[in-house]
């Protein structure tokens, strides 16, 4: 990530300096873009070419982020929990996001640094062409997402496109395994989202049938169950469990 925040800041910084040059008194000339001819050298590619690039892959980033990691798994768990102790806004959405992020680039980390290992430093180093680099970097992701990808999941996708069964994970389009991935993780979030609803729906239960023998009709149960689910929460290390069974998972 340093690696890739070092490449990011000076793109950024002379595009900003392209910008102001434009826009004072003194300069008149606008840069141009030159389309005419292709390149494999990555030393040959205009700034301004690698600005829109950037902003590009900028554009996909979010989508990349939630459906081709760890994340979606993390913070649907999370909003469970979050239901599950019936706390409303607490923790906030920033908090959860913020958590989630940092445990996805936690447990991607060895992905992540053997495509920049692979694809990203050849490439900018001019060793190696953009598809190239493409496929080198889409290998180890193929890996992470398959591991974790039910068999039935991906041949819904690969049968309904009349895809041939392949051979290795590295055959795998990611048109495919991408959704595939998506709805395993789904569905893997779900099932923990269910085991930790249970304690707390027998609390609720208890809370609301000692109410109900007591006839206290109009005294909503909630009230009354919120601060014992949070005791429960926290004599057990509520948050340990949830990370623990989170990074255990993967």
């Amino acid at each position: 990530m340093k690696r890739k925040l070092a490449i990011l800041v000076p793109l950024l910084t002379l595009g900003f300096i392209s910008v102001a040059h434009a826009a004072s008194p003194t300069g008149t000339i606008l840069p141009g873009i030159d389309l005419g001819s292709g390149t494999d050298d990555p030393d040959q590619v205009s700034n301004t070419m690698r600005i829109i690039l950037l902003i590009t892959v900028l554009s996909i980033a979010p989508a990349f982020l939630i459906l081709m990691t760890s994340f979606t798994r993390i913070i649907v768990v999370f909003g469970f929990v979050r239901n599950a102790l019936g706390t409303q806004q607490i923790p906030p959405n920033q908090v959860l996001i913020g958590l989630s992020l940092f445990m996805t680039f936690f447990i991607m980390g060895p992905t992540f640094s053997e495509m920049n290992h692979n694809a990203l430093q050849p490439f900018l180093a001019g060793k190696m062409s953009q598809q190239e680099a493409f496929q080198s970097a889409s290998e180890p992701l193929k890996e992470f997402m398959a591991k974790h990808t039910r068999e039935k999941d991906l041949s819904l996708f690969m049968d309904y496109a009349k895809m041939k069964k392949p051979n290795e994970v590295k055959d795998i389009p990611l048109t495919a395994l991408v959704p595939a991935y998506a709805i395993s993780e789904l569905k893997t979030a779900f099932q923990m989202g269910f085991m930790i609803f249970i304690p707390f729906l027998v609390i609720d239960m208890i809370v609301s049938s000692v109410l109900m023998s007591m006839g206290m009709m109009m005294l909503p149960p909630v009230m009354i169950s919120l601060p014992f689910k949070i005791l429960l929460f926290i004599l057990v290390d509520g948050w340990h469990l949830i990370v623990k069974s989170l990074l255990v998972s993967f």
